[in-house]
């Protein structure tokens, strides 16, 4: 076992000694010891209960003849760290979860892992780790929150922000906001529609790592709680049969999540952590691999922002393995692929899709095409990232002037002042991996011109990113950044720019020569942050296309 260079032998009776401290028997300290990392806190609401999944998974553990022991890491809510300085920090504190569960595992020579993720930056971050160490690892979090009602009808945390919209456009008052934001979030776990969260973590099944059902089995649900003594149960064979991340994700299971995700119409977050999960394994990827797979895979799903579906619904309808076994059909899901739970052939056979309202039939999708698409040209020659299934169908093809804004908090004055004009194209820049820096989420601009009904009038551009909770033709991973010398950094407002989803091109209409001009102009505005951990990643990080690693 990896554990017996900390406790095995006449050198580690110190070691021992310290193990002893703990309270662990000589039986517990010879048995498997098995890492349970805990992301749990006071101030996620995904997290907060993460305690009690915790005790499950160690209560699964001891069944199967381990030694459990916790640790924790970092987390933060990506929607109370929107619209403020405290979104710069999301995004970067992925490589510091990542870190930090590397630093705690290589150090104490564990067995194996079980990661307890749940919200945003947690997933991919964990999940990096697990690549990194390569010890076997399993993955549970903590599920999606239930969707909230308000007059009759589910109501989520996008709802909320899109309300603040209508009641600055005067089509609600502050009371019918205040009244929504009681109820939209009922209690603990992930908000409750197909924002980041919930899509790694429906990609994490995918992908190879968890049980059927980690994806969306509500967090207030008792087969959470079963789910993860499984999941506890399960670390034992796995480290019996020496399993690891870097024999379950493979070329085929990156496919397998890049079919699901455009399936189930996924966050354009999951095109910045992929890369950086599959970069831990020395695995190529591309934007243009993703696009290929976007093209040949049907989107089946509409969950919210894109329709009124929610996880729970999602999960009532079969999970992620019902969507694969759909995709199955069509020989879009690599079948010979392994995962914690067995062969994919095993997990597909098992499916069924119990409502084709909410998981299409492969033969009835909602467009041919997946959820995501890259697009490309002057203005993005390294791509851009939009997701295609939130997109009104007059917004696919679009035409109109820039207005132009070097931060989020300028556009967003502007669009809470109602100065947003049918037709614009604003362009958001210096928000990029290092310009930001963080690359910040904007949930707050696309929620405002949904709420204000502007979703179908104007189009957003940034190289920046949004929330999975996006709808509207938001185009967000514009690479390369301004902050590097990208050609948005360029654009002037007024300039045309198109934009043309379904043949996947972005571009402004000006001339090389004039860019040309123009860049030659320019110089790279002062670093807006110049101490700390922040100051540090600005320097590091890689562009968004290769999913803002440090390099």
């Amino acid at each position: 076992m990896k554990s017996d260079a900390a406790k095995k032998g006449l050198a580690k009776a110190p070691h021992r000694s310290l193990f002893k401290a703990l309270g662990l028997t000589d039986e517990e300290i010879y048995q498997p010891l098995v890492a349970v990392v805990n992301s749990a806190n006071e101030i996620i609401p995904g997290h907060q209960h993460l305690d009690k999944i915790a005790d499950a998974v160690k209560a699964g553990i001891r069944m199967a003849g381990g030694t459990p022991i916790e640790f924790s890491t970092i987390g933060i809510c990506d929607g109370i760290a929107m619209n403020h300085e405290g979104m710069k920090y999301s995004l970067a504190s992925r490589e510091v979860i990542a870190d930090s569960c590397e630093l705690v595992l290589q150090a104490h020579q564990f067995d194996g892992a079980v990661f307890i993720p749940n919200c945003d930056k947690v997933v991919p971050g964990m999940i990096m780790a697990a690549c990194r160490v390569d010890v076997p690892s399993i993955f549970i979090s903590g599920g999606p929150m239930l969707a909230g009602e308000y007059e009759g009808k589910a109501v989520d945390l996008i709802s909320v922000f899109e309300a603040v919209g209508q009641t600055k456009a005067g089509k609600i008052s502050e009371d019918d906001l205040e009244a929504l934001a009681e109820v939209a979030c009922p209690g603990c776990g992930s908000c409750s529609g197909l924002f980041t969260a919930n899509s790694m973590n429906c990609l994490t099944e995918a992908i190879g790592l968890a049980l059927p059902g980690n994806g969306t089995i509500p967090a207030v649900h008792s087969a959470r709680i079963r789910l993860a003594k499984e999941a506890g149960k399960r670390i034992m064979g796995l480290i019996a049969e020496d399993i690891k991340p870097s024999s379950l994700i493979t070329a085929a299971s990156l496919r397998n999540a890049l079919a699901v995700d455009m399936a189930i119409g996924g966050s354009s977050n999951t095109i910045l952590h992929l890369p950086a999960i599959v970069n831990e394994l020395g695995l190529d990827f591309s934007l243009d691999l993703v696009d290929s797979i976007s093209a040949a895979t049907p989107n089946l799903c509409r969950i919210s922002p894109a329709g009124p579906d929610h996880l729970q619904d999602l999960d009532a309808a079969g999970g992620i393995p019902a969507v694969m076994a759909e995709l199955a059909k069509n020989d879009l899901i690599d079948l010979d692929a392994k995962t914690v739970a067995g062969p994919m052939r095993d997990i597909v056979a098992a499916a069924r899709n119990k409502n084709t309202l909410v998981i299409r039939d492969i033969n009835d999708a909602y467009q041919a095409t997946g959820g995501l698409a890259i697009l490309k040209g002057n203005l993005a020659p390294d791509g851009a990232i939009v997701k295609q299934a939130a997109v009104r169908p007059e917004m696919l093809k679009h035409t109109g002037p820039a207005r132009v804004f070097d931060s989020e908090e300028a556009a967003a004055q502007a669009i809470m002042a109602g100065q947003a004009q049918g037709g614009d194209v604003i362009v958001v820049r210096y928000e990029g991996p290092k310009g930001g820096p963080g690359m910040r989420e904007m949930l707050t601009l696309t929620s405002a011109l949904a709420g204000m009904g502007l979703d179908g009038e104007v189009a957003l551009v940034t190289d920046g990113r949004f929330s999975g909770g996006t709808r509207g033709a938001a185009i967000g991973h514009v690479s390369p950044e301004a902050r590097e010398g990208g050609p948005i950094a360029y654009i002037k407002d007024g300039d045309i720019i198109e934009i043309d989803i379904p043949g996947r091109q972005l571009d402004a209409q000006v001339s090389a020569e004039e860019l040309a001009n123009r860049a030659r102009g320019w110089q790279p505005p002062a670093k807006k942050i110049t101490r700390g951990y922040l100051s540090r990643y600005a320097d590091q990080v890689s562009s968004a296309a290769k999913g803002a690693i440090l390099e």
